[in-house]
């Protein structure tokens, strides 16, 4: 049998990138998946990609920063499968400035994606997870469920021009570690990977210089120059910047039945630089 067969996974930002290989990596040890992403075209793709291994799959378009979104969600799953197992908070960008420089629309944006979305998203699944529990509790039975949070070596270290990610990422952190104790009594485990550097549109310098994204209607620049790439993965003890595949087993490391008693921790998943 594989590892998460039955189960339901929930992966924010999903029809690319990092968040499109968790997705795919679940649903390969049989995990059915709710997808998400800003757009239709991106999410459609995976949720054909998934169908077309024999996954089950289906799609909750639209911003996880939406106030509605959480409930939305979990509702998603709720109806179409039945249940929550596992909930990866995986959605986000960066939006970098020097702090004398930063706008409090910068600063808020990554609060809202980063902390406030994710929150959203647990607070919905909760009761959820407590019936669940005290449900298995009465039959006699131990199932656990899992929560990973996304954070960043940025959140961990600090890094300059991020000072609105930074803290962002070091409040995931503190979010992380306050639900695993909360929802301890309820076999959920709650984990967060810390990504260093992770080579997507995001931050690759094959996107060229003068790549953006449109995030809210914001136009936002992606991509790192080709030098700044080399200085940074010559610092990096493995030599070179991850894949999203490397990543999403981060993830996946704390979404399997061996990780059943680890819970309130951060991986770190940075090719061996803190």
């Amino acid at each position: 049998m594989k590892k998460l067969e039955g189960k339901v996974a929930l992966v924010t930002g999903s029809g690319r990138g990092i968040g499109r290989e968790i997705a795919l990596k679940l649903a390969s040890e049989g995990a059915r998946l709710v997808v998400n992403d800003l757009d239709e075209a991106p999410a459609r793709q995976v949720v054909d990609e998934l169908e077309a291994v024999g996954a089950q799959a289906v799609s909750c378009i639209g911003s996880v920063t939406d106030k509605e979104f959480g409930d939305r969600f979990v509702g998603t799953a709720l109806r179409e499968f039945g249940g929550v197992d596992i909930i990866v908070n995986n959605a986000g960008y960066t939006w970098d400035s020097t702090i004398q420089k930063m706008t409090d629309e910068q600063w808020y944006a990554m609060l809202d994606v980063h902390m406030t979305a994710p929150f959203r998203i647990l607070r919905a699944a909760a009761e959820h997870f407590k019936n669940q529990a005290r449900k298995e509790a009465a039959e006699g039975i131990e199932v656990f469920r899992k929560v990973v949070n996304v954070s960043s070596t940025s959140g961990l270290m600090g890094n300059p021009g991020q000072a609105n990610y930074s803290a962002a990422k070091a409040g995931i952190t503190g979010l992380t570690r306050a639900l695993s104790k909360e929802w301890g009594r309820y076999k959920v485990n709650v984990n967060s990977v810390a990504f260093g550097l992770i080579k997507t549109r995001l931050t690759d310098a094959a996107v060229g210089d003068g790549a953006t994204i449109d995030v809210a209607g914001n136009t936002i620049k992606v991509g790192i120059s080709a030098q700044f790439m080399q200085n940074i993965e010559t610092m990096i003890p493995v030599g070179r910047a991850g894949t999203p595949e490397e990543a999403a087993g981060a993830v996946y490391l704390f979404c399997i039945p061996e990780s059943d008693y680890v819970s309130g921790q951060v991986l770190i998943c940075g090719g061996g630089r803190p």
